[in-house]
């Protein structure tokens, strides 16, 4: 059956109403919406042959007027830790990043947002090569139903992180609809306190989500106590400032109830020194929050690297001092491309010279 077909809508962008009502108009019996819902988010059906509960002239309907997978996997990378990276090309050849990452008690799932990303963060390789495109309600879907048809039968999915490439809350249009359909009863029935969005602190964005009434983690990427030093380090601070960010983040926890994290990746000689540690803990102290120290993956085409442990150590133990629940994440996929993007550069590079050559040609 048909792999990857752009003319096809995928079944990934009919929600179980949807699906119900593409059964309704075809005099299709109703319970068959449910068996072939509960075949993809249940079941972890990867195939319409797979549905061998379904009439076989039904599987071959949905194979005619439906495409089981926009994406095609690029690249599959295991770790040593068996965290698991994909790389999926998209319909429009434009290429996307996401994650498994597995612990003893839990099994938690990177997703990304947009193709490419507009922040300009120094550390990141997922914007190097700009913003392209928002990724749609399927190809977020897609990405999250990819990952876990990689969990063995008797593993569960515990927590999905909206880290990967791109900035999510600029692209809420789509990111929701996806989480909405997480939360079907009949499917994932994945509860919302189990998904963290993370974001680079839009506070217009920041105060929608928490209006949405849904009881989402937030974690801000912070990377810097002071304006001057986060200007450098993610520059559409210029436009913000700390302080809308922290009013933003003071208003989620007031409207939603949920503790926001602070995250705060360390780079050696650039913000990890005991100074930006006294002054981070001056400025968070006094709000119910988590900072998340994290250690800088290696990226090939950048010059920064991540601290060392001891800084790392010293930074955390300086902010619990001063009263405030601080952790360093734990790296996984270490012996892979773990940096979101990483997998995603090259191609975009080798496209870039293609094209380049093309026109010279």
């Amino acid at each position: 059956m048909n792999v990857m077909t752009a003319e096809k809508p995928s079944i990934y962008s009919l929600s179980f109403e949807d699906l119900q009502q593409w059964c309704l108009e075809r005099d299709i019996r109703k319970f068959r919406a449910e068996q072939i819902f509960r075949w993809i988010y249940q079941r972890r059906a990867s195939s319409w042959d797979a549905m061998t509960d379904l009439p076989v002239a039904l599987r071959e309907q949905l194979d005619q007027e439906l495409v089981f997978h926009q994406s095609e996997v690029e690249s599959h990378q295991v770790a040593s830790d068996r965290t698991e990276k994909l790389l999926l090309k998209l319909r429009d050849n434009e290429f996307v990043e996401c994650v498994l990452m597995r612990e003893p008690s839990r099994n938690t799932i990177c997703i990304s947002t947009q193709v490419g990303c507009a922040m300009g963060c120094v550390f990141c390789a997922s914007g190097l090569a700009g913003l392209t495109r928002n990724l749609t309600t399927a190809e977020i879907v897609e990405q999250i139903a990819r990952l876990v048809q990689l969990l063995d039968d008797e593993e569960q999915l515990t927590n999905v992180v909206v880290m990967g490439i791109g900035e999510p809350l600029a692209n809420l249009q789509n990111l929701l609809p996806a989480l909405d359909r997480m939360q079907e009863s009949i499917g994932w029935n994945f509860g919302t306190r189990r998904v963290t969005i993370s974001t680079v602190g839009l506070p217009e964005k920041i105060r929608q989500l928490a209006d949405l009434g849904k009881r989402y983690t937030l974690a801000i990427s912070l990377h810097a106590p002071n304006d001057e030093l986060r200007n450098q380090i993610v520059p559409t601070n210029q436009k913000i400032g700390i302080k809308a960010i922290l009013d933003a983040a003071d208003y989620f926890l007031e409207t939603t109830g949920r503790r926001v994290t602070f995250e705060y990746i360390l780079l050696k000689g650039v913000n990890d020194s005991r100074e930006h540690a006294h002054e981070l803990a001056n400025l968070l102290r006094g709000r119910s929050t988590l900072v998340n120290l994290i250690p800088m993956n290696d990226v090939s085409l950048l010059s920064l690297k991540g601290s060392t442990q001891q800084a790392a150590r010293d930074f955390v133990d300086i902010l619990q001092k001063a009263g405030l629940t601080a952790t360093v994440r734990k790296r996984k996929g270490a012996d892979i491309d773990a940096a979101c993007g990483q997998l995603r550069l090259p191609k975009v590079r080798d496209r870039a010279l293609q094209e380049l050559q093309t026109q010279k040609s």
